[in-house]
């Protein structure tokens, strides 16, 4: 149980919380003690000790499940967001994907962590999402330690990751721990259920577009668990019904599927295997078809060192890859994929009580494959030069602290950054054209980036109700994803850091202030930011991304900045609870080749952001939720004026990104009917309203000329969903 908390009675102040594996350690004087276990949902559990050498001590929580007024039990004290480090993450509770209603009525983590503060969504119909001013490509999404390089289904309507599956999500807005690398401005870690070693069990629902079912269990009682989880939709079941054959040979769906076992081998041991395997297909007949998906394993083994020293060793594999078809005559296919082979050592040594070290290697092979046509024979027709480099990553960090008011972690993450042949490398002049061609065989290092990544984190406790945070970090960026949409699509392009590209870094300082009231049952923090951005990423204006084995010459280099305020308020407890999230923000870059290089909005710059989420239990069978989001339309370019040659008339656009987008807001209903809940039985029903009012909001603005005027010009707006009702049924037994 991660987070769990373990406190001795008899010192108060004095315990731990678990970490990502349930692991905890506490140094006491020899002598007599209680020590109590909580977790929220679960029946607190305490066992006295008497404490005369190093001892294991494991703790065995059940679901709590009295019908009572009201009984709150917390998987940390009261203020913990006061007491803890760490600044800048936040975590979402699973339980609150159940009530909080999103499109078609799935229950969707990239959709929900939209609506915490300085995280914005990318657009609707996308599960892209950008984090203080950062690009969709800079957030690092781990499934189980593995990364996910579209996390998207169905061109982004849903998420892969299905939330039936899922244990504890984690969001690090930019102040990472030293462990995590390799993106600018956030980690979205996701741990998978480990699965019930108690009983078997089966769940799931049934929706108007998708199915999910879920089974889990032990292997050996007590000893290790499974759980497998599948989901898939079926408009394509629906489309065979219909008389037209376009229709009817039509494909559009996706699947999934989550598994992960775990066994303890002894006291000290215990192995860990999890995997995820997704797939959209979407075609029209036999003429065109388009797959992707992602694949990831991840193999752990959990290790006691000692009492003090706990070891986790991963060895990690992901893959993401799509597939056009082509069938115009002849048949043809391009491919493109990009793989990792990991290895993790991580280290946490409990030096005591108020002293925690962390210091572990990272080591990653990625192999891109940018690009292949070949025809139906399986002969190559075109490629493109594969890419392979090597990143290697050393990290230290301790959290220590000094008094019991002021606590402070600092560390600093080492990596190295290496492309390796085979391969030609180019070089370009000024007009983007090949002035050097470099050939290089299997393994040669073509060139290694260095990079220090310092980072520190103060907390200074004002009292039991208030808090002042500060943090600095540094995060360096050697994979970019190129793309030409602001949401992204299943094509987009990943390339490695280069002779061309250099890594992009970034620098962020932020300082925070945390309150709680009415004790603790409100909880509020502000939090003001300000990101430097190095060797950020542009394109040249009409930049050709797709199959161009010198797509390096059409991007441009440059800096940014971004900086902002974001404000939180939360009700914990109580029959009515929720939050109000606010970002007031400006994300600007700077190229010389772009607007006469002078500062200019990114596309992903959004001015307010405001989220508001209530969720109501009117008693044991119903609860009632509720969401209103707005925000500042994107920055975009419009044409300031036409003209025309040889009789076609031609757009005229002056400077990148001087307009917006139409405001977008939007207000969703959901409730939650639990028809019957027994011991061995439940069942429930879920319904949701998506654009109650109706909003007309903006996806995509495009101009013309008018057809009773040609020499007028027009705008036509597309809206995606005006309004979706949805309902879904629920089981578990």
């Amino acid at each position: 149980m991660i987070g769990a908390t373990v406190t001795v009675k008899e010192l108060p102040g004095t315990g731990s919380s678990a970490n990502t594996y349930g692991y905890y350690s506490i140094t006491l004087p020899a002598g007599h003690y209680q020590i109590s276990a909580q977790f929220m949902g679960y029946t607190p559990q305490v066992q006295t000790v008497n404490l005369n050498q190093s001892q294991k001590l494991d703790f065995q929580l059940t679901e709590q499940v009295n019908e009572l007024k009201e009984v709150v039990v917390s998987s940390q004290r009261k203020n913990e967001n006061i007491t803890k480090l760490q600044m800048g993450v936040q975590k979402l509770d699973t339980k609150d994907l159940k009530n909080i209603p999103v499109i078609f009525g799935e229950k969707d983590v990239l959709k929900t962590i939209q609506l915490l503060p300085g995280i914005k969504s990318a657009g609707e119909g996308s599960s892209g999402f950008n984090v203080r001013g950062g690009a969709t490509d800079q957030n690092l999404i781990l499934l189980d330690e593995a990364t996910v390089y579209n996390a998207s289904h169905l061109m982004g309507f849903f998420s892969v990751f299905n939330s039936d599956a899922i244990k504890d999500i984690s969001v690090y807005k930019g102040n990472e721990p030293a462990e995590y690398g390799g993106r600018l401005s956030s980690v979205l870690d996701i741990k998978m259920n480990d699965g019930n070693d108690k009983k078997l069990s089966v769940s799931g629902g049934i929706g108007l577009i998708s199915s999910r079912v879920t089974l889990e269990g032990p292997i050996v009682k007590d000893k290790g668990s499974f759980i497998i989880s599948a989901r898939r939709t079926y408009a394509d079941l629906f489309a065979k019904l219909s008389n037209d054959s376009t229709i009817n040979n039509a494909r559009l769906y996706f699947y999934d599927f989550n598994v992960k076992a775990n066994y303890r081998i002894n006291n000290k041991n215990r192995i860990f295997l999890s995997g995820y395997f997704g797939r959209d297909v979407l075609g029209l007949s036999n003429t065109y078809g388009i797959h992707w998906g992602n694949s990831t394993a991840t193999i752990r083994l959990n290790h006691l060192v000692s009492d003090r020293l706990f070891s986790n060793t991963s060895l990690i594999f992901s893959n993401y890859n799509y597939k056009i078809n082509v069938n115009n005559g002849i048949e043809m296919n391009i491919i493109s994929r990009i793989q990792d082979y990991s290895l993790k050592q991580d280290l946490q040594l409990y030096s005591g009580n108020n002293s925690t070290l962390r210091f572990g290697i990272n080591s990653t092979l990625h192999k891109i494959i940018p690009g292949i046509i070949t025809a139906i024979s399986d002969v190559d027709l075109k490629s493109l030069t594969n890419k392979h480099a090597w990143e290697n990553a050393i990290y230290i960090s301790h959290q220590y602290s000094l008094s019991k008011k002021l606590s402070m972690e600092y560390g600093a993450r080492f990596t190295t950054f290496s492309i390796l042949g085979p391969g030609k490398f180019y070089t370009y002049d000024s007009i983007a054209d090949p002035r050097d061609t470099m050939t290089y065989k299997t393994g040669q290092f073509m060139r290694t980036y260095f990079n220090i990544e310092p980072r520190v984190s103060f907390n200074y406790i004002l009292n039991d109700a208030s808090s002042l945070k500060a943090s600095y970090s540094r995060n360096v960026q050697n994979l970019h994803q190129l793309s030409n949409s602001t949401s992204g699509s299943p094509t987009d392009l990943w390339i490695p850091s280069s002779n061309n590209v250099k890594p992009e870094i970034s620098d962020q300082v932020s300082l925070g202030y945390y309150r709680n009231f009415a004790d603790n049952q409100y909880e509020f923090f502000t939090e003001i930011y300000y990101k430097k951005l190095q060797n950020q990423i542009d394109y040249k204006t009409g930049a050709e991304l797709n199959f161009n084995e010198n797509v390096e010459s059409q991007i441009l280099f440059g800096k940014g900045r971004a900086y902002g305020l974001e404000m939180f308020l939360k009700k914990k407890y109580g029959k009515f609870n929720g939050w109000i999230s606010y970002t007031l923000s400006r994300t600007e870059r700077q190229f010389d080749g772009i607007n006469n290089g002078n500062y200019y909005p990114a596309r992903q710059d959004k001015t307010h952001d405001i989220s508001i989420v209530g969720i109501y239990e009117l008693n044991k069978h119903w609860t009632f939720s509720s969401t209103w989001v707005y925000n500042t339309g994107n920055a975009v370019t419009f044409p300031t004026a036409k003209y025309q040659i040889d009789g076609k008339t031609m757009m005229y656009y002056s400077n990148r990104n001087a307009n917006r987008m139409p405001a977008y807001h939007r207000l969703d209903f959901g409730a939650t009917w639990l028809v019957k809940k027994t011991k061995d039985f439940e069942s429930s029903w879920t319904f949701s309203i998506y654009n109650a009012y109706g909003r007309d909001n903006a996806y995509m603005i495009r101009f013309r000329n008018n057809e009773l005027d040609p020499t007028k010009t027009e705008a036509i707006q597309t809206t995606l969903f005006k309004f979706v009702p949805s309902f879904s049924y629920n089981f578990k037994f």
